[in-house]
Parts: structure tokens; C-alpha cells; sequence
């Protein structure tokens, strides 16, 4: 499996870096792995929804509804 690392995914998703790490961290990074002080994070793997957007808060709610 081919990996990138959270300077990788925050060019690609357009967010800063600290951003991708706190998103691993609290596990919103499908499959992101720590390795020592670093998150590595599989290739291909979409940005996660932003729960503070309205889009994401309207994703939010429709899974609540479900």
C-alpha cells in the first residue's frame, strides 16, 4: 500500500498541515497511522468533511436521522 505524508495530503486537500494532523488525531483520517511522530495516510484517501461548514453539518444530521 503506497502512503503520503500530511504536508502530501494538505497540498492535495488545500488545508494547512496542522489541520491534517489534528484530523488523524482525533480519527478522522480513514486508515492514517502513526509512525513514531509522524501520520502516514494511504494514498487516494478523500478529505474528510468539515463538520464545521454547513455541508458538513448537514451530513452530519442526515446521518443522525438515518
Amino acid at each position: 500500500m503506497e502512503y503520503m505524508t500530511t504536508q502530501e495530503a494538505a497540498n492535495l486537500w488545500g488545508i494547512k498541515i496542522r489541520r491534517v494532523q489534528a484530523l488523524c488525531e482525533i480519527g478522522k483520517v480513514e486508515n492514517a497511522q502513526r509512525l513514531g511522530h509522524m501520520w502516514v495516510i494511504p494514498t487516494g484517501t478523500p478529505k474528510p468533511i468539515d463538520g464545521r461548514t454547513k455541508e458538513g453539518r448537514t451530513s452530519k444530521h442526515k446521518h443522525n436521522v438515518e
